[in-house]
């Protein structure tokens, strides 16, 4: 089966993908081939098994990068393979943030 991938957490080594069936995956990264990294909107084909505790994605092969997908956005394609995506918010945050605060550049009235 075919999907992409709703989310997918490096720090904790799990996610999910949205099925071309309409059915959320759980994916975890024992299921991910060794040195495969997966991120939000990537193209992936996976096998599914069900198990006591839901839907898994077992065998998840990435098929095409969201960055290489025509329409989405190649924003994700700026940041290197070793941040996860904790970094990468964080370090949006920590741009808009310091866009935001502003020294004041004028004296105060008395």
């Amino acid at each position: 089966m075919e999907g992409t991938v709703k989310w997918f957490n490096r720090a904790k080594g799990y996610g999910f993908l949205a099925g071309e069936d309409g059915k959320e995956y759980f994916v975890h990264y024992t299921s991910l081939a060794k040195g495969t990294f997966i991120r939000d909107n990537d193209k992936v084909s996976f096998e599914t098994a069900e198990t006591e505790k839901g839907l898994q994605a077992k065998n998840v092969t990435l098929l095409k990068k969201a960055s290489e997908i025509e329409g989405k956005s190649s924003r994700k394609g700026e940041h290197s393979e070793e941040e996860s995506p904790q970094e990468e918010e964080s370090s949006e945050e920590s741009s808009e943030e310091s866009s935001e605060e502003s020294p004041e550049e004028e004296s105060p009235e008395e």
